[in-house]
């Protein structure tokens, strides 16, 4: 296949690859992270639509917003020596390890507190019984 005759994708082809809606890969498009062709109402995505798309889906369960992926692409595309985008991507990456972190951290403050009025819940449970079962 020469580079003038470089596969296509239509989007439900997109879409039942990568087991999402093709409203959201029009949702991608209107974010101008992805940018097929059109013949008419159709589009054709290229082979670089379909890495877009699957960063994008990496992207979005790695944590990163659209906002970020569409940050990396635009460095991507300017700079295809990768230097400032790597740059830019470890940076984001220790930005999201601290945000994750934080949330770890705010997640055990919340399950200690949940333990504790758990606690405080049986052994006002478990006193209101004896107390019913003493009266009769």
């Amino acid at each position: 296949m020469t580079e003038k005759e470089e596969k296509t994708y239509s989007i439900s082809e997109l879409a039942k690859e990568f087991d999402i809606t093709t409203r959201s890969i029009r949702f991608y498009e209107d974010q101008g992270l992805i940018t097929p062709l059109r013949n008419g109402q159709t589009r054709i995505y290229s082979k670089r639509d379909r890495v877009r798309l699957k960063l994008i889906l990496r992207g979005k369960r790695l944590g990163f917003s659209l906002a970020e992926t569409g940050q990396l692409f635009e460095l991507y595309d300017a700079d295809k020596s990768s230097v400032t985008q790597l740059s830019t991507m470890l940076q984001l990456i220790e930005l999201k390890k601290a945000e994750l972190h934080q949330q770890l951290d705010d997640i055990k403050v919340v399950l200690m507190e949940l333990v504790t009025v758990e606690k405080r819940c049986r052994d006002t449970l478990a006193d209101a019984k004896q107390h019913k079962t003493g009266l009769n």
